[in-house]
């Protein structure tokens, strides 16, 4: 009795409540799409995966156990061949928890800086509790989420999330003229030209 009591002491301990849950779900599919550049259904989608895959973790076995398989499965549906591919390439998406030293660790927060979104809530976000992953398998290969149609990768974000500056191609070089010696050079004021660009996908920035 005692150590099956133990047992789920250290189960309820381990376990990612709803509230953490949904938080980091948030943190997370907000920079994936910012990132792969979703379409706003995408976006709500992708947010009731992730919760999913985090509501489902217990210890340390399931980090990478069947619903991480799951979560695969399902995204593989919803994002389209370039931007899966990309997802993949980026571990901080695709291995996004860590369970170290007794508390779990998202890899995502060496990227981005905590509280930072670039989008809106998904409007699951307060309605959503969970529970589309343990459906059918093929629950969102039916639901027909629209995509982006064209090839586009958004600009890989920096630690401190400022847009990348687009420095402007010098000017080719021609001949100066000639100046008399009895006249002053004229004085030409330089304006800074240079401006910086930022890609929010699909939909609005949280304001």
């Amino acid at each position: 009795m005692i150590l099956a009591v133990m047992m789920v002491m250290t189960i309820s301990a381990n376990a990612m409540n709803y509230n953490a849950a949904k938080h980091e779900a948030l943190f997370l599919s907000d920079k994936m799409a910012y990132e792969l550049n979703l379409t706003a259904a995408q976006y709500e989608a992708v947010y009731e995966i992730n919760l999913d895959y985090l509501m489902s973790l217990n210890g340390h076995s399931d980090v990478f156990g069947i619903w991480w398989d799951r979560r695969n499965a399902d995204l593989r549906f919803v994002l389209n061949t370039w931007q899966f591919d990309k997802y993949m390439s980026l571990v901080y998406f695709y291995r996004p928890v860590a369970w170290k030293a007794g508390n779990w660790t998202f890899a995502v927060y060496s990227h981005y800086n905590r509280g930072h979104f670039y989008h809106a809530h998904p409007k699951v976000f307060v309605t959503y509790k969970g529970g589309n992953s343990h459906r059918d398998p093929r629950f969102y290969a039916d639901r027909h989420i629209a995509k982006p149609n064209v090839h586009h990768r958004t600009p890989m974000a920096h630690h401190n999330n400022k847009p990348a500056v687009h420095h402007p191609t010098p000017a080719p070089h021609h001949d100066k003229p000639a100046v008399r010696h009895d006249s002053k050079p004229n004085r030409q004021i330089a304006q800074n030209t240079n401006g910086t660009r930022s890609n929010s996908g699909h939909f609005g920035r949280r304001k």
